[in-house]
Formats: C-alpha cells, structure tokens, sequence
C-alpha cells in the first residue's frame, strides 16, 4: 500500500472540482496513474496556496503538521493543476513545481491523478 499526499489547484478545486471527487474515486479504483500501486492511502490534499502558488510554505506546515502521524510515500499532482498551468493562466512552471517538490520531500512526485 503507497499513502500518497495529492496537491491541488485552489481555484480549480472550489469551483470545478467539487470535493476532489475523481481523485479518490480513481485512488479508490486504482484508475489513471494510481492504477500502478496494489493500493492507495490518500492521506492528505493539499492546495497549492493560491496564485501565484505557496507550494513549499504549505508543504513545510503540512510536514509539521503530520509529525507523530503517518507520513506519505508518494506525492501526486493533480490533473487541476495539470490544467490550470496549460490552460487556466496559473503563474507556476510544471515541471519546476514537480522538481522543487521532489526535491523538498525526498518521495517520488507523480503527474496526473485520474483519467477523466
């Protein structure tokens, strides 16, 4: 079993994405790029901060918040945030955001959630 912390795009989340529904059906499921683990813990989600993107500062409160719980092995990008950065106007760099929080949590990060 893999406990994965899913990121997410604020703005998307509020107002699309209604209670990241697809993202814990399809972690539920095993679908789209949770179809790789036997099973998924979703163990947090966690918005990015609001443009122009607080990732780090809300990933570092999230770490301290958990401390003495479980922690996370994998970290997911949301499809949101896939779309906000391609389409949506969103300031932050893909693949920078993907490297900057690799290389702040030490844990695989992984694009994409769902495949709808």
């Amino acid at each position: 079993m893999v406990k994965a912390l899913i990121i997410c795009c604020e703005k998307i989340r509020d107002r699309v994405c209604i209670g990241c529904e697809r993202c814990l059906t399809a972690a539920r499921e095993r679908l789209g790029n949770f179809e790789k683990f036997d099973k998924v813990d979703i163990v947090g989600i966690l918005g990015c901060g609001g443009c122009p993107g607080f990732v780090i500062p809300r990933l570092k409160l999230y770490k301290k918040w958990i401390e003495g719980f479980d922690d996370f092995d994998v970290v997911f990008i949301g499809n949101c945030i896939k779309a906000a950065t391609s389409m949506g106007g969103c300031p932050m760099n893909l693949d920078k955001l993907v490297e900057t929080v690799k290389n702040f949590t030490n844990k695989e990060v992984i694009v994409g959630t769902h495949p709808w």
